[in-house]
């Protein structure tokens, strides 16, 4: 069983920046990877950005490309989301999720982001 607890969201005007961090504690051996996706009012889930656990390679959606950076601290098993240049249709839930190799995925509560 892993716990996934999210920190760092806020209200920020547009244009600026946050940190978001996602710590990870119980079973959190053999990860795919870890990353983020967000849920707005009215909107479809949208996954934001993704580190892999082999190698480190990440993804972004094509809507935070440039803006947006994940990364990882693996001995701390916690995963990042830097966000800068945020826009007022950045504003959402964020969560952070883990993929295990077995194909299960569990995800933490969420962090408001609101840009304004």
């Amino acid at each position: 069983h892993v716990q996934l607890v999210e920190s760092g969201g806020g209200s920020v005007q547009a244009g600026g920046s946050l940190r978001l961090s996602c710590a990870a504690s119980g079973a959190t051996y053999n990860t795919h990877c870890m990353g983020w996706f967000r849920q707005a009012p009215g909107k479809e889930r949208e996954g934001v950005a993704a580190i892999y656990t082999g190698g480190g390679a990440t993804y972004y959606a094509d809507s935070v490309k440039g803006r947006f950076t994940t990364s990882r601290d693996n001995a701390m098993n916690t995963v990042y989301l830097q966000m800068n240049s945020l826009k007022v249709e950045d504003t959402a839930v964020y969560y952070c999720f883990v993929i295990f190799d077995s194909g299960y995925v569990s995800r933490g509560q969420g962090t408001q982001v609101t840009v304004s």
